[in-house]
């Protein structure tokens, strides 16, 4: 099978809403044949999911939500989205690493089209419907929201927003949270040609070495920037959160290094189940007590070491999700509605919560009942993204999967 055909069927699978959950993470004992992904030998081979991602990707968007309606309940709710940075450095190296070792490559144009269908067709409906509630209908919070639409259709919104220095300008302030996609975008566009000339150019330890480094160099560059009216350039910058991501895709890779006879996966293993609980209250604690993004939270410590802080804490629970499958963290955030949750609707109920909620408040629900209110017309937006937008479109990928794997295998027969 081509490497293009190869991803795309790994793909389908990964995100597939009826694809049965990964088992255990289970590293292979012997070292592998000679050809592509030598010194990764445990990556995974399949599309399997760690059933607890899911579920902390729940935990993650709920607190984001209740951050932009209750800020006063959770003043630094927003370290959910570093919470979904690290998550998704790790899921996409995870993916990329794995095919390398089965491969050799990585399909990178096949990689940009999946991302591009996975994400873009629920996000241009998101956008289409705000620009139409702005030219359509009198709502304050959607005066001029088509311009804030257009921006987020072009994965700019975070490049807009580094560039204020004082408060947010109005341009974006309608879809203001996609600032958040903008850098999982530009970070997917970077992120697999750098790791794919790394694995074909550099041992497998000198790959792990290169990407820690990396994962320090936004650190020192936040410091550089430090300044309070550089809030904004450190906290929107694709390259000032870089960091976040890489964490997760540096942890992916060292579960890919590590075989199961390897005393360090044990190592890992044992301390990541210690860490976990620890990590996921320090977590609460920062949601509970640390303003982030308000002035009083524009700080030198957190912006410039504690967005790694938060990395590393999330990594501790997303290293404890994949080996620790009997621990009460995993059995808990792998409960079978917040994985449900997680892998279907957490991304609509990202992409709809702020524009829903606005149009919320110009209908005049407000106070107490407007978080209750939000929460449901959230998750039913999302379902309706889900089954009106997204899941056609996975099935559809799984449709064109099928009708590869025929011509895929058929080329590999032997000739008699």
């Amino acid at each position: 099978m081509s490497t293009l055909h190869r991803s795309t069927v790994d793909e389908a699978t990964e995100q597939s809403p009826d694809v049965r959950t990964a088992p255990p993470y289970v590293p292979l004992s012997a070292g592998r044949s000679r050809g592509g992904g030598q010194g990764f030998s445990s990556a995974p081979r399949g599309g399997g999911r760690v059933a607890g991602l899911d579920g902390l990707r729940t935990v993650a968007v709920v607190l984001v939500i209740v951050y932009h309606v209750e800020p006063d309940l959770v003043p630094g709710g927003s370290v959910g989205v570093d919470v979904f940075f690290t998550i998704s450095g790790f899921v996409i190296t995870r993916l990329l690493v794995g095919e390398y070792a089965r491969t050799g490559g990585i399909g990178l144009w096949s990689f940009y089209r999946r991302r591009w269908l996975r994400l873009m067709p629920a996000l241009l409906v998101m956008c289409a419907v705000t620009a139409l509630l702005s030219v359509a209908f009198a709502l304050p919070l959607f005066r001029g929201a088509w311009v804030a639409a257009a921006l987020a259709a072009g994965s700019v919104v975070n490049l807009v927003r580094a560039g204020d220095a004082g408060t947010y300008s109005d341009l974006t302030a309608p879809l203001s949270h996609t600032w958040s996609l903008g850098v999982e975008e530009q970070f997917y566009l970077a992120w697999p040609l750098l790791l794919l000339v790394l694995l074909r150019h550099a041992t497998a330890r000198a790959v792990l070495i290169w990407v820690a480094f990396l994962c320090v160099l936004p650190v020192l560059w936040r410091t550089v920037l430090w300044d309070p009216s550089a809030a904004h350039r450190i906290y929107n910058g694709p390259d000032t959160r870089a960091d976040q991501l890489l964490i997760g895709a540096l942890l992916a890779l060292v579960l890919a290094r590590l075989r199961a006879d390897d005393p360090r996966l044990e190592l890992l293993r044992r301390w990541a189940g210690r860490l976990c609980w620890p990590a996921l209250a320090l977590l609460g604690l920062i949601a509970w007590q640390i303003p982030i993004t308000e002035v009083s939270g524009w700080n030198p410590a957190w912006y410039t070491v504690g967005f790694l802080a938060a990395a590393l804490l999330t990594t501790c629970v997303v290293a404890a999700l994949a080996l620790c499958q009997q621990s009460w963290p995993t059995r808990l955030l792998s409960l079978s509605v917040p994985v449900w949750i997680g892998r279907n609707l957490s991304y609509g109920m990202y992409l709809w919560h702020y524009p829903v909620i606005r149009l919320l408040s110009n209908l005049g629900v407000h106070g107490d009942q407007l978080l209750p209110a939000g929460l449901t017309a959230t998750l039913a937006a999302a379902l309706a993204s889900y089954a009106l937008v997204e899941r056609p479109l996975l099935r559809r990928q799984r449709v064109r999967v099928r009708r590869l794997e025929p011509v895929a295998a058929a080329k590999r027969a032997p000739a008699l």
